[in-house]
């Protein structure tokens, strides 16, 4: 849950018995290490850490002037100047400073979304001690991930919050809802299998469990939970009817993940097609994101939830997770 959540929250879960999870696909190697001190001061429990492995892409300078061009009309709204093509990108892959950073930490858990790091990488990970697990959206990624060592698969349904785990296709219409791709992966791998997307409450753990699953991920639900970075207009967003209509979008990251529709997915729609590679997207929004939420607006701001939202209670991530373990 990169840029909602610190240490705070994965501490919360950890104490009430859960697996905290900290993302670090936009911290640097520095942030990881004192994000992990400030853990480890405060509780003995295991605890996760998250990476992005995506491949960084080649800037393509005329797709990335055609994209912002699509954005010069908020820009002369907000009298604000059109920013530097590349401006803002931050998310940066899994790399040898990162395996470095957990071959000192050695964390007790690693997982990684967008398919796994390059071998080397991996193995370093894993002579850590670190036990590996990575999202898979299809049963053939599963079967992929397996072939490759990792310890546990995440199978995320589509109905996932946030950014898409894809990797070996990008073609949205193979992915299904967890409750029909749980089964499937379970019967395709001999390694455990956790559920996520959709699971908010202590039925959907238990049905998770009741279909294989060994363990079950839970993102959006802790959105609203008191230890949560979760910003002000997301917070509303998250309360109001807004919340029950989200989408599959590229237009802020180039990659799709789920949101709450809000003005700029109404505007250029959801999908488009000149949304430059994962990350490049982001820097034509950046700007307008921090303009409008310092105006209490999220027109250009990035809701990631899943479609889910009943879950969402402000109160304390100790709470919610022993909540979803009462069945």
């Amino acid at each position: 849950m990169a840029g909602v959540q610190d240490s705070a929250l994965a501490l919360a879960v950890c104490q009430a018995g859960g697996l905290g999870s900290l993302p670090c696909a936009m911290l640097t190697p520095d942030g990881v290490a004192q994000e992990v001190a400030c853990l480890r001061a405060q509780t003995d429990a295991p605890f996760n850490l998250n990476f992005f492995c995506h491949e960084t892409p080649e800037p393509d300078l005329p797709g990335l002037s055609r994209w912002q061009t699509r954005f010069q009309g908020f820009y002369e709204a907000l009298g604000l100047p059109m920013p530097p093509p590349l401006a803002g990108v931050t998310r940066q892959p899994f790399n040898q400073a990162m395996a470095d950073v957990v071959t000192a930490l050695k964390p007790p858990v690693v997982s990684f979304h967008f398919g796994l790091p390059a071998p080397a990488l991996l193995q370093q990970v894993k002579d850590s001690g670190a036990k590996v697990m990575s999202s898979a959206t299809t049963v053939a990624e599963a079967r992929w991930l397996a072939q490759r060592g990792v310890d546990a698969v995440i199978a995320q349904g589509l109905e996932a919050g946030g950014h898409r785990g894809h990797f070996l296709s990008d073609d949205i219409t193979r992915q299904m809802g967890t409750f029909a791709l749980l089964p499937q992966i379970v019967a395709a791998v001999s390694v455990p299998v956790v559920a996520a997307g959709g699971i908010a409450c202590a039925a959907g753990v238990k049905a998770a469990l009741d279909l294989g699953a060994a363990a079950v991920q839970v993102g959006t639900a802790y959105l609203l939970c008191v230890e949560a970075k979760t910003s002000p207009v997301h917070r509303q967003a998250l309360r109001s009817e807004a919340a029950q209509h989200t989408a599959l979008t590229n237009v802020f990251t180039g990659r799709p993940a789920r949101g709450i529709v809000n003005h700029l997915m109404e505007v250029l729609g959801p999908i488009h097609a000149d949304a430059p590679a994962f990350p490049l997207a982001a820097a034509a929004s950046a700007s307008l994101r921090a303009q409008a939420e310092a105006q209490g607006r999220a027109d250009f701001s990035p809701l990631w939830a899943g479609q889910n939202t009943r879950g969402c209670q402000e109160i304390s991530a100790k709470l919610l997770t022993r909540e979803l373990v009462q069945w």
